[in-house]
């Protein structure tokens, strides 16, 4: 078992104050069938983060209130008070506290004044980090790395909440690559109040080096325990690492058929005993079943589009080979969609194979009705950072300008899409970026009414600023590279800009080709964003932008429109709310909202 001790120069009277303190405790409750007399105030006077923890934590503050407390009992409190504040203290590095008190007037009038000196804070003068067992040979740079990244370090104040924290931190380091068995051998934190100097040492015992054995999985009975195989990113041999294990973990949990999944190593009984200091250890994975069926709803509210509310239907079980059957409904203002999907389970390398109709249909944007209906199949893979798929769809696009005849065409586009994730955090990320890109190409002719190659990429960089702020930059570029005419290419293949996630400051897809009173898709598109978020609490904050961009057929003599504006920024708990005011330069002040809510 791991030592932990501090001792001190007067370790024995710290204990007899221990002990007194406790007594102070129980003689309060021990007398509270005593006479009843009103409650007091309490006003302490000492350095603001001294005086915050003794308003929370002593028993004068405590029991302020309290209206059934007796003479005596308020009386013990007022006496050792000195003694709670010294121990209270202690654990900030205050180990020698000056402590005066007194009580003015009386009944319900009473104050309790008290008056704190914390003296000196103890500093840390030596610090002894040391790792016995395999790690020490076989990984010096990984024990160098823990001792350079111990939190307490010399010249720093002693905090009893810093010491625990700094020995669980190196604990971590240690365990999180190769040595899972690591542990805390001893540890020690000598303070001498007179000098206000401590000495700390930890010891830590690495155990034998990790390598990852094979799966062992419980849980499945509805669905193939194969899926969790074909998804894992594991190799037998490597060494252990606890980003790997989460890795494997987030890679089961991505998939549909699982609600909870838990992976661990199985540490082999006579795991310290390996003779060259390794061992290989199988990786459990335990897994709870969704249910067949599955029903989601939500609703949401965004400027683009108006109010709208969804539901998704799955079933996860077709054929009773664990195919998946998923199919969503989504009714807005402006627009209505709903899709289908069967795809299979994933195959060995995450390869999941898919076919899908969708029907989207968008009414009065920019004097402007689409009706758009998509059917395909892909194949796709979803890894740790990456996502990758090839797909063959065939759309089929009627678009009416107001007053204008309808503009049919349809293609059979080949494509491929990638997109690459690296963030720190997927839903309120601070450091990272999203990079996403399309190519697809249609020939005249084969179920084509054009030949044309599409290209699209979007890239969103997230930089931290201080602790809190937020950089977040972002670029999109599109284009239809074509020698026929761009309403030969269907609609939704084509690109408008403006809106919330575009350009702020004009209305949802106002930037593009005018033709008559309507804004119809056009064959290039690009467009970029610059925003700081100022962050004055953990969960709230406010934003500057500036976007600029345009989508155009022709990119001689093209317009750029510019769009600056404020907004405020908030993390609910059921994900992240946007209130933009944008002002188009070219156009006009308009407001930009975008919430979603599942329920």
């Amino acid at each position: 078992m791991p030592q932990d001790t501090a001792i001190t120069a007067n370790s024995a009277g710290r204990a007899r104050v221990a002990v007194r303190v406790l007594a102070a405790l129980g003689a309060v409750l021990a007398l509270a069938a005593a006479p009843a007399w009103a409650a007091y105030k309490v006003e302490i006077e000492a350095p603001k983060p001294i005086r915050e923890m003794l308003e929370e934590h002593l028993d004068l503050s405590r029991y302020k209130d309290r209206a059934d407390l007796s003479p005596d009992q308020l009386d013990y409190m007022v006496e050792t008070v000195g003694e709670q504040v010294r121990a209270l203290t202690s654990t900030e590095g205050y180990f020698d506290p000056t402590t005066t008190t007194r009580v003015e007037g009386e009944g319900d009038k009473r104050v309790v004044h008290v008056m704190v000196d914390p003296g000196a804070r103890t500093l840390i003068r030596n610090v002894d980090v040391q790792v016995t067992g395999p790690a020490a040979t076989r990984s010096p740079e990984q024990v160098a790395e823990m001792q350079a990244k111990w939190g307490l370090p010399v010249g720093e104040p002693f905090r009893q909440g810093d010491w625990d924290k700094a020995k669980e931190d190196a604990l971590v380091t240690l365990q999180s690559h190769n040595y899972y068995g690591a542990r805390l051998a001893a540890s020690q934190a000598r303070v001498e109040p007179d000098d206000q100097r401590a000495d700390l040492s930890a010891h830590y015992a690495s155990g034998p080096a990790y390598l990852l054995g094979p799966l062992k999985v419980t849980g499945t009975r509805r669905y193939p325990e194969q899926i969790i195989y074909n998804v894992n990113p594991l190799s037998e041999g490597e060494p252990y690492r606890v980003e790997r294990l989460l890795e494997l973990q987030r890679a089961i949990q991505n998939q549909p058929y699982f609600s909870n999944v838990q992976v661990d190593l199985e540490p082999p009984p006579d795991a310290d005993k390996a003779a060259d200091g390794v061992v290989s250890s199988p990786v459990l994975v335990r897994v709870r079943e969704y249910p067949a069926h599955r029903l989601n709803s939500g609703g949401g509210f965004t400027t683009d589009t108006g109010a709208q509310i969804e539901g998704r239907y799955s079933y996860y079980n077709l054929f009773n080979r664990a195919w998946t059957f998923d199919s969503q409904a989504r009714l807005e203002q402006k627009r209505s969609y709903l899709f289908a999907e069967t795809a299979m389970p994933p195959s060995p390398g995450n390869y999941r194979n898919s076919v899908y109709s969708s029907y989207e249909r968008t009414i009065d944007i920019e004097n402007t009705d689409t009706t758009s209906l998509r059917a395909g199949l892909k194949r796709s893979r979803s890894r740790e950072k990456y996502d990758v798929t090839t797909s063959l769809d065939f759309y089929y696009d009627k678009l009416l300008p107001e007053g204008q005849a309808a503009q049919i065409s349809k293609a059979l586009v080949p494509a491929f899409a990638w997109t690459r994730r690296d963030v720190d955090n997927p839903v309120f990320p601070r450091r990272g970026n999203v990079i996403s890109t399309q190519v697809g190409v249609a020939a005249k002719g084969f179920l084509s009414d054009a030949t044309f190659l599409r290209l699209y990429g979007r890239i969103r960089q997230y930089i931290p600023v201080g602790k809190r702020d937020l950089v977040v930059a972002r670029l999109e570029l599109g284009a239809d590279l074509t020698g026929d005419s761009s309403s030969q290419i269907p609609a939704t293949l084509r690109f408008r800009a403006g809106g919330t996630d575009s350009i702020r400051g004009y209305s949802y897809q106002s930037i593009g080709t005018p033709s008559g009173s309507s804004i119809l898709p056009a064959k290039y598109l690009g467009t970029g964003s610059l925003e700081y978020q100022y962050w004055f609490k953990p969960d709230w904050g406010v934003a500057v932008f500036w976007d600029l961009g345009t989508a155009a057929d022709n990119l001689h003599g093209v317009t750029i429109y510019n769009g600056v504006g404020v907004g405020v920024r908030w993390r609910t708990p059921v994900g992240p709310l946007q209130l933009d005011l944008g002002y188009g330069i070219q156009q006009q002040f308009r407001p930009h909202i975008s919430l979603g809510v599942a329920f």
